[in-house]
């Protein structure tokens, strides 16, 4: 570590970023000076220190108030993150001392139950939690990340250890080691398109060679290094592709293609009449899908209290179909 570094981290300590933040806040020396119990000499003092320590000009000598340079602002926008990210640590390190996660990260498939998430979510922050370095909100104080991934996408985020927890992932990998996989529910398609599309009218059911000259819409797969899975669109069909199955349904409800469709998902469509269910020649579609988390690494393999937590609900049976049964009513109907 060279002698210029050092200084620096000498001068950019916790106080000296805290008196940069009242200044900047209060407007004036004076002010800052009552607020941190300090004369105005002794905080201009600091201030010039630092200066001189950092060889930049912090404040504006012409203004008669406390008037940053693009420099002092830089320093206390940063400063202000820094501070942050020192409680932070501070907090965490006292949680993970209890054995609550500083953060858990799930990743979860566009087919799951957005709402059902969002409660688990809401009674997961409800928990009370005497760990010290809890927040004032209450609750155990770890961080959820959600992830909204696409088929191997979400085994690929918990293989690459990039989600503790994979909601919705397909049945039938091979085992992995440190990868415990356990049946969510079988989730069940429905090929569907809008009243007003060619094939609501065509005669059931649909036979590949009628399909397949109509557009489909399909969801890409998230992986980025998984082989991705292209699944129920024909050789040679035109597709459109987007990113999520939200904007999938929304596609189709607009007559811009056709597919299958997750039913619960789908079901308050059909029922208002926005979508059209059409039976198909094909086998049902039907997937298998489980919930899978990772206690491998190189510490020592444990489950903490936050992902145990999440484990413990999805063991309910009603929890498990709520994920895949529960989704949100259409709100208003799509143009014909």
């Amino acid at each position: 570590m060279n002698a210029a570094m050092t200084i620096n981290r000498n001068v950019l300590t916790p106080e000296a970023l805290t008196m940069m933040d009242v200044i900047a806040r209060t407007g004036s020396f004076a002010a800052a000076a009552r607020e941190l119990g300090k004369v105005p000499s002794s905080l201009t003092y600091n201030v010039r220190q630092l200066e001189d320590a950092l060889d930049v000009l912090l404040f504006d000598r012409r203004s008669r108030q406390a008037r940053l340079t693009a420099a002092g602002t830089e320093l206390l926008e940063e400063g202000r993150r820094l501070l942050e990210q020192i409680d932070a640590v501070a907090n965490r390190v006292k949680r993970v001392a209890t054995g609550w996660e500083a953060q858990l990260t799930i990743a979860v498939d566009g087919a799951i139950s957005r709402p059902t998430m969002l409660d688990l979510c809401s009674a997961f922050y409800a928990i009370e939690s005497s760990a010290a370095g809890s927040p004032p909100s209450g609750g155990p104080g770890t961080r959820l990340r959600l992830r909204t991934e696409v088929m191997a996408g979400t085994w690929e985020a918990l293989a690459t250890g990039r989600a503790d927890l994979a909601i919705g992932v397909g049945l039938g990998r091979e085992a992995v080691v440190g990868v415990h996989l356990r049946e969510l529910g079988v989730l069940t398609f429905v090929f569907a398109v809008a009243p007003h599309h060619p094939l609501a009218r065509a005669e059931e059911p649909l036979p590949d060679a009628e399909i397949v000259r109509h557009r489909a819409v399909a969801v890409a797969d998230s992986a980025q290094r998984l082989a991705p899975y292209t699944v129920n669109l024909l050789p040679g069909q035109d597709v459109l592709t987007v990113s999520n199955m939200q904007t999938k349904i929304d596609a189709q409800i607009r007559g811009m293609g056709c597919g299958f469709l997750p039913e619960p998902m789908v079901r308050a469509h059909v029922e208002a009449g926005h979508l059209v269910a059409k039976a198909v020649e094909r086998a049902p579609n039907r997937a298998t899908l489980g919930y899978a988390w990772c206690t491998s690494g190189g510490r020592k393999a444990r489950v903490g209290h936050a992902l145990r937590w999440w484990l413990e609900q999805l063991e309910r049976p009603a929890t498990r179909r709520a994920l895949l049964e529960r989704h949100a009513s259409p709100h208003v109907a799509h143009g014909s």
